[in-house]
């Protein structure tokens, strides 16, 4: 369900961790291998795109823009619905960049971050951020320059996992290292894992029309290995927390995860905090 945010205060007093005095900080880097993160989160965020697309309300005839663009689950779904001549992308990884260049070879592609953008301004009808927002240096500013390049009543959306919630797809995972360190650093308190903070962050950021919804997805695991091994790759924080336990701690965190999961196959759901609003 659509809500329609009319005005919404951006709280000074309840500073989240993700923001510092001297400003947002980044949390994680991608440097891992395309295929890593397929196995990993793409798995999930291939489900997601053609929603979030949807959300954003893309259609025939726009320019669009991938920000954050990752592997390209976001922007496989805009080439099929726009064609790749219609869409450009940006992200900081290079092993990333250089695997939408490689899967979309007619999609313009670029290394860059999404608060500095090589683009001018109102080049497209569309910037859309998946699943990104919470890995900006600065997401109001993020936002800002995403307002930058899209055309006046052009669209600026953006969509992050439930994180805070407890219902994202990396919830259970982190349910069970904190019950095995109480002191773990998981992504709740990220840009946007909140309901409603993605919407502070476009108003803050100057767009207007701002809507709110939720999207979920839901993914059948065959077995638990299925489940589990992707987080040895080392993708995001989860994969960076569980790549720097010991061998001991890391099978203590493996079987108390197998312990919480129930028999497989089966099935996850995840839901996402979604916004967008109009330049």
């Amino acid at each position: 369900m659509v809500r329609t945010i009319a005005s919404i205060d951006l709280v000074k007093a309840e500073t989240p961790t993700w923001l510092t005095r001297s400003g947002y900080i980044p949390r994680v880097s991608f440097t891992v291998v395309a295929d890593a993160y397929d196995r990993f989160m793409g798995r999930y965020s291939s489900l997601l795109a053609p929603q979030f697309a949807d959300l954003s309300k893309i259609a025939a005839g726009q320019r669009v823009l991938d920000v954050g663009c990752g592997p390209g689950a976001l922007t496989h779904e805009l080439v099929k619905r726009l064609g790749a001549e219609a869409v450009s992308a940006v992200d900081p990884s290079e092993p990333f960049v250089a695997a939408v260049q490689e899967r979309h070879p007619g999609v313009s592609v670029r290394r860059a971050a999404a608060e500095e953008m090589p683009f001018g301004d109102d080049e497209f009808d569309a910037a859309l951020a998946q699943l990104v927002v919470h890995f900006m240096t600065d997401p109001v500013a993020g936002f800002r320059e995403m307002a930058r390049v899209t055309r006046t009543g052009g669209v600026v959306a953006a969509c992050v996992w439930d994180h805070a919630g407890s219902h994202g797809p990396l919830s259970l995972f982190w349910d069970a290292a904190r019950q095995l360190d109480p002191d773990v650093e998981d992504e709740s308190q990220f840009a946007g894992a909140h309901e409603g903070h993605l919407a502070r962050l476009l108003q803050a950021a100057g767009l207007r029309e701002i809507e709110e919804d939720t999207l979920s997805v839901s993914l059948e695991h065959g077995s638990f290995e299925d489940w589990w091994e992707p987080f040895t790759l080392g993708v995001g924080p989860a994969g960076a927390y569980t790549t720097g336990l010991d061998a001991k701690r890391r099978a203590r965190l493996r079987e108390h995860c197998r312990e919480t999961l129930p028999a497989a196959p089966f099935v996850l759901t995840a839901r996402a905090w979604a916004a967008r609003g109009v330049i």
